[in-house]
């Protein structure tokens, strides 16, 4: 499968939607929140302070990642979004997106990459990726999201 990735433009964001909403970790508020900030990418680009990049395969839209610098830090960046369509999962599309968003990152003189995520079964799948991909637990709050769902922040130092 050739895989292309590059900025989201707003013809994505039907497909970017229904991705969103086939996720079946992501409740339905967080995917109202998703859909803001794609909206304010669309409308400001950067200068929302998120960036977006999509994954095509062929003609179709197959995953995206939104992430961005962490206001008030020196090059600290946070990793907001990465969700792949359930049938293309597995085939090397997170990681390939994860890995641009770094890239990126790094080029704009990032150090640190951060993901937050829940601590409820359903996301183990979600903590492993991160695992396999560099990312280590360097904070957990108990009940943060709701009783018995932690937040747990990942991070990844993105330069010596």
């Amino acid at each position: 499968m050739k895989l292309h990735i590059r900025p989201m433009a707003g013809k994505d964001k039907p497909a970017l939607m229904r991705i969103l909403r086939a996720t079946s970790e992501f409740l339905p508020a967080e995917v109202v929140v998703a859909e803001e900030v794609l909206d304010a990418y669309l409308a400001d680009g950067q200068a929302s302070g998120y960036h977006v990049m999509v994954a095509e395969a062929g003609s179709s839209v197959v995953g995206y990642v939104c992430y961005g610098p962490v206001p008030l830090t020196e090059g600290t960046w946070d990793m907001y979004w990465l969700a792949v369509t359930a049938e293309q999962q597995g085939q090397g599309i997170g990681t390939a997106l994860l890995d641009c968003a770094e890239e990126r990152a790094r080029a704009a003189n990032g150090r640190l990459a951060l993901i937050e995520t829940s601590s409820k079964p359903e996301y183990e799948k979600t903590r492993r990726f991160h695992r396999s991909r560099g990312y280590e637990v360097v904070c957990r709050i108990a009940d943060f999201y709701a009783r018995n769902d932690d937040k747990m922040v990942f991070q990844k130092r993105l330069c010596g």
